[in-house]
């Protein structure tokens, strides 16, 4: 049965049909969008019109983001922001680190055992003055369990004394990059990087296998996407081992899951070698909804916490550059094989010293194996000036910014991490646009919330909390963000014969919306009321998650 959607109008992303209004959709597909008369010759259909009111456009992409958002909202949030969980419980954001601290001791408190870990996410201490916080400030929650806490970008770790001494961790003549040693000559409790993590992880209940294998967590975060209008997520740096791998292809084969995740392996633990045949094997794997075979590298750390690998002059506030998480033999190793046998990947590089090794490194791959149309992506790629995006169009590299930054992290770029000149050049989406590289935008959920339309609304008007405008000449048009956050992100994925835009034989994935984004103005786009979804011709309320 062919089904005929009206609705006050169709924002299509199709550069040949722009507007619309009625899409007619048979299973799972389009079969056209423009007016009845004109999509009534695909003959007998029935006509609903409970989107009459409402606006449609293309189901929502979500390029750079972790499902485990969602498992995340079992453990304290200690974020500086307010935060909405699954529920629709607003999360007040945490001032100070007595407050941080506060939240945990009430956790303490109801715990009955006392060997019980407690787990923490989104704790940044640039918000705190950069204070660094020791092992003694979390004993002050408890000295008997393990407390563990996330930094808010995901690469730094701060636990207290008995998560330390669990993890081998509380002794003298450690000699690792990622464990800073205090006066005392034992670790500080601040553990930088996934593989000073992963030694304490476990212990406080934060372990990247268990998260991945998190059913509920999975279920809350397709209900975050639903809220968000979003289509389809990228699982960006998942272990995917066997028990996840079951699970999400459980999950997702259920007939009312919401959307569509596309989650890559992670660079961690294995060979560049064990990394490709385990990704090689995922593909075969792969269904609609849960595509698998990509592969995700991290090259640095983040900028905030700095542990990105910057260009000289470095730091703007002095700090030690930042942590290799790859050396450039594992990128062209891995480059190389990915090339070989068709498999994309998208390489995290935030500093601009990263972004550049990283480009090395896969212009030499390409000279060995020259493939077209590879769109390796480099995801956040914060600091990369004109001439490393002209390199990226040259070798057919898309990028996926992360304009999120000037809102959450803006002020402390400007005043701390890199200074006011490269700050007002961060995520530069203009000038990746004018030079012709493919471009996406993202949230990074759970280091900022999930939201495309907040998103695109921090590229439009780069703003910082204080007020600022974090470079002008960057902003770019309501119209280009919309694009990005649907054909743009989709092409990253390689998913633009599939989704991203309304159009004969795409998959019937739309986002249905209360306001016009192209009407409410750049300022309000954040603010654009969200109906729901369709996915996959399945109607999904953001009401009734």
């Amino acid at each position: 049965m062919t089904v005929i959607y009206a609705a006050r109008r169709i924002l299509t992303m199709n550069p040949a049909n722009p507007e619309a209004t009625h899409v007619a959709v048979r299973g799972d597909r389009i079969l056209g969008a423009g007016s009845l008369e004109e999509l009534a010759g695909w003959g007998e259909y029935q006509l609903d019109t409970r989107f009459a009111d409402k606006i449609l456009m293309p189901g929502l992409v979500e390029g750079h983001s972790h499902a485990s958002e969602g498992a995340f909202w079992r453990y304290v949030y200690c974020g500086n922001s307010d935060r909405i969980d699954p529920d629709g419980k607003t999360w007040p954001g945490l001032k100070s680190l007595e407050d941080v601290i506060e939240r945990l001791k009430v956790e303490d408190r109801v715990l009955t055992d006392d060997a019980s870990p407690i787990g923490g996410w989104s704790l940044d201490p640039i918000y705190y003055g950069n204070v660094r916080f020791s092992r003694a400030d979390f004993d002050r929650i408890s000295t008997t369990r393990p407390v563990g806490v996330r930094h808010a970008s995901g690469h730094i770790m701060n636990v207290n004394t008995r998560a330390l001494k669990l993890g081998g961790l509380l002794r003298p003549g450690i000699n690792h990059p990622g464990v800073p040693l205090g006066e005392d000559g034992l670790p500080t409790g601040e553990l930088k990087g996934p593989d000073a993590m992963e030694m304490v992880a476990l212990h406080v209940g934060l372990d990247r296998k268990g998260i991945a294998a998190d059913e509920p967590g999975l279920r809350q975060f397709s209900r975050l996407c639903v809220r968000q209008g979003v289509t389809t997520a990228a699982d960006l740096a998942n272990p995917l081992p066997p028990e996840a791998v079951e699970m999400m292809l459980r999950l997702t084969g259920e007939t009312d899951f919401p959307v569509r995740i596309v989650s890559l392996r992670r660079f961690q633990g294995v060979t560049p070698c064990e990394l490709i045949e385990r990704s090689l094997e995922l593909r075969e794997m792969s269904t609609d909804r849960l595509r698998l075979g990509h592969v995700k590298i991290h090259a640095d750390g983040s900028i905030q916490g700095f542990t990105a690998r910057l260009r000289w002059p470095g730091y703007y506030n002095g700090a030690p550059n930042g942590l290799w998480y790859a050396t450039p033999e594992q990128l062209q190793e891995i480059f190389e094989l990915a090339l070989e046998h068709d498999l994309l990947v998208h390489t995290h590089t935030n500093g601009d010293e990263a972004t550049e090794l990283t480009l090395d490194m896969l212009q030499r791959a390409l000279f060995k194996f020259p493939r077209a149309d590879h769109r390796f992506t480099l995801q956040h790629c914060q600091l990369a000036d004109a001439a490393q995006f002209r390199r990226m169009k040259k070798l057919g590299v898309c990028v996926n910014l992360f304009s999120n930054h000037a809102y959450y992290w803006g002020d402390q770029h400007y005043e701390e991490t890199v200074g006011p000149e490269r700050a007002q050049g961060m995520n530069a989406c203009a000038t990746a646009l004018r030079e012709g590289v493919p471009l996406a935008i993202h949230s990074d959920a759970p280091v900022t919330p999930l939201g495309p339309f907040f998103t695109a609304w921090c590229a439009v008007n780069r703003l910082t909390p204080s007020g600022r405008v974090l470079g002008n000449a960057e902003r770019i048009s309501v119209e280009d963000a919309l694009r990005t956050i649907t054909l743009g992100a989709a092409y990253t994925l390689k998913l633009d014969d599939e989704i991203g835009s309304i159009e004969t034989g795409k998959r019937a994935d739309f986002t249905i919306l209360e306001d016009d984004p192209t009407e409410i103005g750049g300022v309000n786009l954040k603010d654009v009321r969200i109906w729901g979804v369709v996915q996959g011709g399945r109607i999904f309320s953001a009401k009734a998650i």
